[in-house]
C-alpha cells in the first residue's frame, strides 16, 4: 500500500512538473530591433505580451540608421521599427522584410528643448539664430531619423545655414536631449515624446503638424528573422487596440 501511495505521489511530482516545464519547452525568443524613441513604451508593451504569451521579447533600441545598418550585416533581428520609412525602405530594397507585414504604425512631433532652469526663450524657430544659443544637439542629421526630420524643417523655414554650424550630432534621439539635460548645450531638437519624459529639460517651442515634417515609425518583420511567426504574433500585438492604448500613453500618434 505504501508503495502505491509513493508511485501515486511520484507521477504526481513528473506531471506537475512537465506541466510547469512547457511554457518554458515552448517559449521563444524574438529579437525586435526599435528606434530609441520608442524604449519606454516598448518595454512596457513587451512585458505586457511576455505575461499573455510567455515568450521573451529581447530589445536592442538605437539610432534607425544604425540598426537597419546592423540588420544589413545579418544582425540577428526577427523585427524592425524605425523611426522613419527611408530606413525601412533601404531594407525593403535589399529584399529584408516581409513586405506583408509592414505597417506605418505611429507618428510624433518635433519640440525644441532647453534645460528646466535656463532663461532661453524660444518664441520662434527664427530664435535659435540668437547668439544665446551657441549650441544646438540634434541626432545625427544626416542619417538619424530625429535629426533628419529636424534639419528637414529648419530647410523648409530657410535657417539651416544660419544654424548649421551650430549643430552638435549625436548618436541619436536620447543622446540629444541627454546632452540638453546636462546643461552642456543650450538647445535641441527631439521628438516630443522623449521631452516628455524628462524633468530636466522644458518645452520651449512645438513644431505645427502642418509646418513639421512627415513623421512616420514603420513596423516589419524580417525576411530572415529566425522566429517568423512568433514575430508575426508580436507585430499583431503591436497593431492591437491594447499597445495603442501604450503608445497613447506615451504621446505617440497612432495611425489607424
Amino acid at each position: 500500500m505504501k508503495y502505491r501511495s509513493l508511485k501515486v505521489v511520484l507521477w504526481f511530482c513528473i506531471v506537475t512538473f512537465a506541466l510547469s516545464a512547457c511554457p518554458a519547452l515552448h517559449a521563444t525568443e524574438i529579437n525586435v530591433f526599435a528606434a530609441a524613441s520608442l524604449t519606454d513604451a516598448l518595454k512596457e508593451i513587451g512585458a505586457s505580451y511576455e505575461k499573455q504569451s510567455g515568450d521573451k521579447i529581447a530589445f536592442n533600441f538605437g539610432a534607425s540608421s544604425l540598426l537597419a545598418r546592423q540588420i544589413e550585416e545579418g544582425a540577428p533581428a526577427d523585427i524592425f521599427f524605425s523611426a522613419d520609412e527611408a530606413k525601412m525602405d533601404s531594407l525593403a530594397a535589399k529584399d529584408l522584410v516581409l513586405k506583408e507585414t509592414r505597417k506605418s504604425r505611429l507618428s510624433n512631433s518635433l519640440v525644441i528643448v532647453t534645460s528646466a532652469d535656463s532663461d532661453i526663450q524660444i518664441k520662434s524657430p527664427a530664435d535659435l539664430t540668437d547668439k544665446k544659443v551657441r549650441r544646438i544637439a540634434l541626432a545625427d542629421p544626416k542619417a538619424v531619423p530625429a535629426g533628419v526630420y529636424s534639419k528637414a524643417f529648419l530647410e523648409k523655414e530657410k535657417l539651416w545655414p544660419a544654424v548649421e554650424s551650430k549643430v552638435v550630432p549625436v548618436d541619436n534621439v536620447r543622446a540629444a536631449l541627454a546632452a540638453v539635460e546636462s546643461g552642456n548645450i543650450e538647445v535641441g531638437m527631439v521628438f516630443k515624446t522623449d521631452a516628455a519624459l524628462s524633468k530636466k529639460v522644458k518645452v520651449v517651442y512645438e513644431v505645427p503638424a502642418d509646418r513639421g515634417p512627415k513623421i512616420s515609425y514603420p513596423v516589419a518583420v524580417l525576411k530572415n528573422a529566425k522566429q517568423v511567426e512568433s514575430a508575426k504574433k508580436f507585430v499583431d500585438y503591436l497593431n492591437s487596440d491594447a499597445a495603442a492604448k501604450i503608445f497613447e500613453k506615451y504621446g505617440f500618434i497612432v495611425l489607424r
